[in-house]
């Protein structure tokens, strides 16, 4: 596995997969009594997720006004531009449940350029968070929603990018994606992501049945580097699962 403390877990179907992954982002906001912190992630995996967020059961069982919202990584978009990650989450459940806006921490990528917009949210985070330097004992998110794409990166941390080896910035500025959309991004580091009490990959549909399979083989791969200061979880539909895995 790619992780120390890292398990897969293998749901049915997407539906099934968005809805474990609800209970888990609910129980995770359940274990803190102050305010929470769930790090988002883009693509089209977590849509499922996002629309169950917005709709009951689970609607009224999320704490919206002690819960905040980060994103791991993003375009270099304005917020209504369809590419954007965070445009994409307000439309489908922040917008619907009227999260508290001071709640919602979104990239600011329309501020100057991408690294000038990564050193600003970097910023916010440590403000946040409430210090200079991340301590693993107290994680810096409650929970990490995390992909994969087809070459092995996740959020904007592609192959052979300098930005794999960045060991003390929370965030960075991404002027060439290695994949398509081709525009720039903002990116947490990996030491930013792992600082989580639970890291959670969705993983779904037959198209990443590939890469999952090389990822959980130790194939070296962007997100074959990724560590989580406390659980990692792997959780795939069975059309992305390896073959002959049990279903939950």
């Amino acid at each position: 596995m790619p992780a120390r403390r890292s398990q897969l877990i293998v749901a049915q179907d997407a539906e099934a997969l968005a809805k474990t992954a609800a209970e888990r982002l609910l129980q995770r906001i359940a274990e803190v009594p102050s305010r929470a912190a769930i790090c988002l992630t883009g693509g089209s995996t977590p849509e499922p997720l996002y629309q169950l967020l917005a709709k009951e059961p689970y609607r009224s069982r999320v704490p919206w006004q002690r819960t905040h919202w980060f994103m791991g990584d993003d375009r270099f978009v304005p917020p209504e531009d369809p590419l954007s990650n965070m445009g994409m989450a307000r439309r489908l459940f922040l917008a619907a449940v009227e999260a508290p806006r001071e709640n919602v921490h979104a990239m600011p990528t329309t501020y100057g350029s991408p690294e000038m917009a990564a050193r600003h949210y970097e910023a916010e985070l440590k403000r946040f968070y409430g210090g200079e330097r991340l301590d693993p004992a107290r994680p810096l998110f409650d929970l990490v929603l995390m992909g994969v794409g087809p070459d092995g990166h996740t959020a904007s941390l592609f192959p052979h990018s300098p930005a794999l080896n960045e060991k003390e910035r929370w965030v960075l500025g991404v002027d060439k994606a290695g994949c398509e959309p081709f525009v720039p991004r903002v990116t947490l580091t990996f030491p930013a992501l792992a600082s989580t009490r639970e890291m959670l990959f969705l993983v779904s549909g037959e198209e990443k049945r590939n890469v999952l399979a090389r990822v959980l083989s130790g194939e070296d791969l962007p997100v074959h580097c990724v560590y989580s200061d406390g659980e990692l979880v792997w959780l795939a539909d069975r059309a992305a699962a390896p073959a002959g895995h049990p279903t939950m």
